[in-house]
């Protein structure tokens, strides 16, 4: 993951803490830790934090819930506890843990390959069993005032069975969950791990994790952030979610809204492209009027290189479609039909679209049904709305929609549309660095 908030400040009160840590023997151990972790070190983390009137607080934690930290706070630090106790978590695990031991010891024994291959399968169903029990008591407060359980999250995020074992232990979610929970906002985060060496101390910095805080943080904060800095944002923004508010209260959950309550600093108009909002992938936002004018600006000047994934309702190879080519297209608005676009070689503008066939596969339908699909990649050389649902579903593109499509195809229960931004690239608004993003499709 990309570190959400900055690093620095967190990153100094961080140091501190691990060298109070390593110099006072600040830490407890109230459980037994597995052999194989005894010396890869501790994971500590620092959230500066402001309250409601101003104030810093410093939250401090440490990953897991097998120490405790030993050390006298100052007045405006806290120690973050764990989500969930070490006795909560061993009761969670008594019911099966001896049958567990039991068939471990067992499989150790064995000398028959079948005999241990069952034994295995035996325990690992108990194994998994447990970890359900303990993940059942996860739960985290989110930036938008609502409470989750871990297994909420995982279904937001499409995990399948269950998450990896140690989600929810990590600092970060630790540390947010608090700061969340107590109306605290977030100004800088900064994680480290702690490692006793021969000669003193190791200290290296990390991010959030990708396997564990990767499912947890986006849903926390609201935004999967991509990248981050002081002039521009990038996010993978998720399919259903607007890109900026609409008309009327129902409309005002969107990425824009979510970064401004996210980063109070942000300008008021930050977006300087939209996506629709069924539409997945990434998308940049500005901080500063500076870098949003020179955002804009490329954008205008077709400097910014945009690519889709999509998934087509067909197979275009039936239809005599090339692997490859660009097509010009023209619509305008319906203004009959609101926000429906009409093709209309007179008054319409004109779209240009690059595409590459990658390949006909089976779709996969919400109610179990499967049916073939061409999987297309975008380029489009000009931003008209609705461009890339046109240039599939109209008579003078290739005739076949988008699966998902709402307005110009259709949308089964339990279906979203298949259009992903994928990648894109730019110059950095100030440095003039070339900026690229990717983003792996979700279907």
């Amino acid at each position: 993951m990309f570190s959400p908030f900055d690093e620095e400040e967190a990153y100094k009160y961080c140091s501190d803490f691990v060298t109070q840590l390593h110099n006072h023997k600040g830490l407890e151990q109230i459980s037994r830790e597995s052999l194989e972790r005894k010396d890869n070190g501790i994971m500590t983390g620092v959230l500066v934090c402001k309250d409601s009137t101003g104030n810093k607080i410093i939250l401090k934690t440490v990953s897991g819930f097998r120490y405790r930290i030993n050390l006298k706070a100052e007045d405006n630090e806290i120690f973050v506890e764990p989500i969930v106790s070490n006795d909560e978590i061993q009761k969670a695990l008594s019911a099966n843990d001896l049958k567990i031991h039991q068939l471990t010891n067992k499989i150790k024994e064995s000398q028959s390959f079948d005999e241990k291959n069952a034994l295995q399968k035996e325990r690992r169903i108990l194994t998994d069993q447990s970890l359900d029990k303990v993940f059942d008591l996860y739960s985290f407060h989110c930036i938008d005032g609502k409470i989750r359980s871990l297994k909420e999250i995982c279904r937001i995020k499409n995990i399948p069975g269950l998450p990896p074992a140690g989600t929810g232990d990590c600092c970060a979610p630790k540390l947010l969950d608090y700061a969340f929970r107590h109306n605290l906002t977030p100004l800088s985060m900064c994680e480290i791990l702690y490692k006793k060496t021969d000669n003193g101390i190791l200290m290296n910095r990390y991010p959030p994790c990708d396997e564990r805080c990767g499912i947890l943080l986006p849903v926390m904060l609201g935004l999967e952030i991509l990248y981050r800095d002081q002039d521009i944002l990038v996010v993978n923004k998720q399919s259903g979610l607007l890109s900026v508010p609409g008309r009327g209260p129902d409309k005002q959950d969107c990425i824009v809204n979510r970064m401004k309550e996210l980063f109070p600093e942000t300008i008021e108009q930050p977006a300087v492209h939209r996506l629709d909002m069924e539409t997945s992938g990434i998308m940049i936002l500005a901080f500063n009027a500076q870098a949003h004018k020179n955002l804009n600006k490329q954008f205008e000047n077709g400097q910014i290189k945009k690519e889709y994934t999509a998934l087509l309702d067909g197979v275009l190879a039936k239809k005599g479609i090339p692997e490859s080519g660009m097509n010009e297209l023209y619509f305008r608005l319906d203004v009959d039909n609101r926000p429906h676009q009409i093709w209309d070689p007179v008054y319409g503008k004109k779209a240009v679209t690059e595409w590459n066939i990658l390949g006909v596969e089976n779709y996969h339908a919400p109610d179990g049904s499967r049916r073939p699909c061409t999987r297309v990649l975008f380029k489009p050389h000009t931003g008209r709305t609705h461009q890339l649902r046109l240039a599939s579903s109209d008579s003078h593109g290739f005739g076949i929609p988008i699966i998902g499509d709402t307005l110009y195809g259709k949308c089964d229960e339990g279906e979203r549309l298949m259009l992903h931004a994928s990648y894109i690239s730019f110059c950095h608004p100030v440095t003039g660095k070339q900026m690229e993003f990717r983003s792996k499709s979700p279907f």
